[in-house]
């Protein structure tokens, strides 16, 4: 089963002896990638130096922008032992990828399936997984641990809202994983078929891909009468499966048997104390293929440090208050600003000024883009002006793999600032 008390009830100075010597194992592998040895011979660290986890410090930190530019030289094994990757975008568009090997797959797994496991899910359920599959690790992740664990497990994927409750009312769904902002939208459906939810043998609610607030949780336990737990991954630590709320539901175990975490102040690069705001910064422990050491999240928490009532000792983290960037999250899915502009620019019929606004209605994102467009372009006829929006809204859809609205306007009627341009307005709430 995956409730392993020797592990997971680890006093603090046993689980920090068995983080370094996890972490001197990664340090020897990561030895192996040109990135990071050339680092390790900086900074005068090795495996056999390494005394205490403080030592580790003396190691700059991974970013993002690393990850773009070593591409594989950050790689700790050879190229043909990897058998998975995953991607996700950045702030350039360009997205970071991360490599996987079968072992690492099978770890990520485990780890998944512990968390599933810790929050109540057992082999006799049936699991419906709502997420997006693909380069996304939030799909493919809940999948294997639930496989993993041994519950019947549905690939429904996102969206199809009919297909979904067609689904749970077929087969007897009684857990799944589903962006929070689309269970409240999926809601509307049931009304539609004059079905109430609470009805369902539907018990559990694994809930995440985008920040959300303990009213949000709460609305959906109730409407669904089902416990809805939080959970934290990212795809450069493996995906889904780095914290998830137990069922205490007070705060995120952070598993540390396999990841040493760590939280800074963003601005000072220094530890932060217990409850006050800091940027996660984490390092693979168990990872083979491609570990990353001291890697800055940009998500932005708290940890606490006190027992748990539920026994399990590994230290739990806050919901995630923001981000250090400008990400926004939009249906789950990861978009910078500058992917907008990108895409727009490219069009010789746009001009300099474009607005997104950003809503939500029925408890569902939506994305509003209004484009001037240049002049001698906008006297054309309707049926070329109806073209344009048409490949604008594709080339935005392919980008950010949502479909915004788009709205063609004259030139100069949107507003103006003398100082930063304002392209976002966020009325979300």
């Amino acid at each position: 089963m995956y409730w392993d008390r020797s592990v997971e009830t680890l006093k603090a100075v046993a689980l920090n002896q068995l983080q370094l010597e996890r972490l001197r194992e990664t340090v020897r592998q990561a030895s192996n990638s040109p990135f990071y040895r050339k680092r390790f011979e900086k900074a005068g660290l090795s495996a056999e130096s390494l005394k205490s986890l403080e030592d580790f410090r003396r190691l700059p930190f991974t970013t993002k922008d690393d990850l773009r530019i070593q591409g594989l030289k950050m790689l700790c094994r050879p190229l043909k032992e990897m058998v998975r990757l995953h991607a996700s975008s950045g702030t350039t568009g360009q997205a970071t990828v991360i490599y996987y090997t079968r072992a690492d797959i099978a770890a990520w797994a485990d780890l998944v399936a512990r968390s599933m496991y810790m929050a109540g899910l057992r082999p006799k359920d049936v699991f419906q997984n709502m997420m997006g599959y693909g380069l996304f690790t939030g799909g493919l992740g809940f999948h294997h641990g639930a496989e993993r664990l041994g519950a019947l497990t549905i690939p429904a994927g996102a969206g199809n809202s009919l297909r979904q409750v067609q689904l749970m009312l077929q087969f007897g769904t009684t857990a799944i994983h589903i962006i929070p902002s689309y269970a409240l939208y999926l809601l509307n459906t049931f009304a539609g078929r004059g079905l109430d939810p609470r009805g369902l043998p539907l018990r559990l609610a694994f809930i995440g891909a985008e920040p959300h607030s303990a009213d949000t949780r709460r609305r959906i336990e109730a409407a669904y009468g089902v416990k809805a737990y939080n959970s934290y991954g990212l795809s450069e630590m493996n995906g889904p499966g780095v914290a998830f709320e137990c069922p205490e539901q007070n705060g995120m175990h952070v598993w540390e048997d396999s990841f040493l975490l760590e939280v800074i102040d963003p601005r000072t690069e220094e530890p932060v104390a217990p409850g006050e705001l800091g940027e996660l910064v984490f390092t693979n422990l168990t990872r083979q293929g491609m570990p990353l050491l001291r890697y800055r999240t940009r998500d932005l928490a708290s940890y606490d440090p006190t027992p748990c009532p539920c026994g399990r000792t590994h230290r739990r983290i806050s919901r995630i208050r923001g981000r250090t960037d400008d990400m926004l999250i939009i249906k789950g899915v990861n978009i910078f600003p500058i992917q907008i502009e990108q895409v727009l620019m490219a069009m010789p019929e746009v001009a300099t000024n474009y607005l997104v606004e950003l809503t939500r209605q029925d408890f569902h994102d939506q994305m509003h883009v209004k484009v001037e467009v240049k002049e001698s372009f906008f006297k054309e006829d309707l049926k070329y002006l109806q073209g344009l929006k048409r490949r604008i809204t594709e080339a935005l859809k392919s980008e950010l793999l949502i479909t915004p609205r788009v709205e063609l306007v004259e030139p100069h009627t949107l507003p103006r600032s003398e100082g930063k341009a304002v392209r976002i307005v966020d009325r979300r709430g």
